[in-house]
């Protein structure tokens, strides 16, 4: 998906994890899959870079899809669908 239809989409729920380190943006995506109904898109906001790759890897192992990512000013915005 390009930028501009990542940032049309309509997102269900957003985390907000910037200022946090690795791993924090991801533990905190991890605990708020769950409240996402399936089908949903999830924006995880990080300044950690890494979060993006973690987020890639993390959609691939549990079976949900990693939409990608807008580049923001001093942050990532990094968008998934949750498919289970």
């Amino acid at each position: 998906m390009n930028e501009s239809e990542l940032k049309a989409m309509k997102v269900a729920k957003v985390i907000d994890a910037r200022g946090t380190a690795c791993p924090g943006p991801m533990l905190e995506a991890k605990r708020a899959i769950g409240e996402c109904p399936v089908g949903s898109v999830m924006e995880v906001q990080s300044s950690d870079s890494g979060t993006i790759v973690d987020i890639q890897r993390w959609c691939k192992k549990m079976g949900h899809d990693y939409l990608g990512d807008v580049a923001n000013d001093g942050f990532w915005s990094v968008y998934l669908l949750r498919k289970v």
